[in-house]
């Protein structure tokens, strides 16, 4: 780890004006806000992340869950991952968040991690995570070993030829499917993203992640008033029970009437080098029959654009599966 100059913010403000101030003197040199430090304490170590600054956040009392005016959800930067799964209005309200982050982690980083830490969450590559092997997310133009190396857990979705890496956050897939508005605080002020514009699809430049600029902080994340009478889910696929990253996942958020589905967001985990809307699978249900077919061909259409690597083929089917048994379990159609 290199060494770094530690500061402890006392306002937003002077959070944001620490970190504009450190990338101008030093013309762009990297500074990183610090919450719980899940990740970037962990990628510090290993040589991946190596900021000149780090900017300590915990003091600016991000830290609340609340109500809004038009009864949806303001949750803060800071709020604890085990807070935020855990809280009555979520569990009532926003049932696949909760699954979703009860399904991440250890109890124990669960803790400790924050909502904004997990939502600008690195991805678990071994090739990131290693300085000794090629990363162009790491490293841009070096090169992408995982296309012709190990990629069984990799993405299959919104790939290029440049970063096949998987958004790893389970939270980020409840967040896509309750259409969040991330919000942030930088040099230009304060704005509002569309959850589904947040993250980047690697490209030609897959360093990029979020849309984010240097300086800018999350300040907090908003939910809409849950849907009436919509269920939501989450389901996790992976390797083994516990503390193990999905191989797919899928968060459904659904409301059916008459025997027909009415409401319909799914996104899936796992399998996309972003957190994954299927736009194309929730019309093929709005307005279907709740049925086996429905539910068959959504997962079908779900997939449809898949690009499997060497070693993960297997994903294509293993997604809609998951997808489909999701959509069980939020119809009342399967019960485990």
């Amino acid at each position: 780890m290199d060494s770094f100059q530690y500061t402890r913010a006392r306002t937003i403000t002077e959070a944001i004006g620490i970190a504009a101030q450190a990338n101008t003197a030093q013309q762009g040199a990297p500074v990183r806000f610090l919450a719980g430090g899940t990740t970037l304490v962990d990628l510090m170590k290993l040589d991946v992340e190596r900021p000149t600054r780090v900017v300590d956040i915990n003091k600016l009392g991000l830290d609340a869950i609340e109500r809004t005016a038009d009864g949806g959800l303001r949750i803060g930067a800071l709020v604890r991952n085990a807070a935020l799964a855990h809280d009555p209005a979520v569990v009532r309200d926003y049932r696949v968040l909760s699954e979703a982050l009860l399904s991440g982690a250890s109890a124990q980083l669960r803790n400790v991690a924050t909502t904004s830490g997990n939502l600008l969450q690195r991805t678990r590559c071994m090739y990131f995570r290693n300085t000794a092997m090629a990363c162009n997310k790491r490293e841009p133009g070096s090169g992408c070993s995982a296309i012709d190396g190990e990629n069984r857990t990799l993405a299959i979705l919104g790939t290029s030829s440049h970063c096949i890496a998987t958004n790893p956050s389970d939270m980020n897939v409840a967040l896509a499917a309750l259409e969040a508005t991330i919000h942030v605080q930088g040099t230009r002020g304060i704005r509002a993203i569309a959850f589904q514009d947040f993250h980047l699809v690697p490209g030609d430049t897959p360093h990029r992640e979020t849309v984010l600029e240097p300086g800018d902080l999350v300040t907090h994340i908003t939910l809409a008033p849950p849907h009436p009478g919509a269920t939501s889910r989450y389901l996790k696929l992976r390797d083994r029970a516990s503390y193990e990253f999905a191989l797919a996942s899928a968060a459904v958020v659904v409301e059916a009437a008459s025997g027909r589905f009415r409401y319909v967001r799914l996104a899936m985990g796992g399998i996309g080098t972003k957190p994954w809307r299927m736009t194309a699978a929730e019309q093929v249900l709005t307005g279907a029959a709740v049925d086996e077919g429905a539910i068959r061909q959504a997962a079908t259409v779900a997939l449809r654009d898949a690009r499997p690597q060497s070693e993960n083929g297997f994903k294509v089917e293993l997604a809609q599966r998951c997808l489909a048994h999701a959509l069980r379990l939020a119809t009342g159609m399967a019960s485990v």
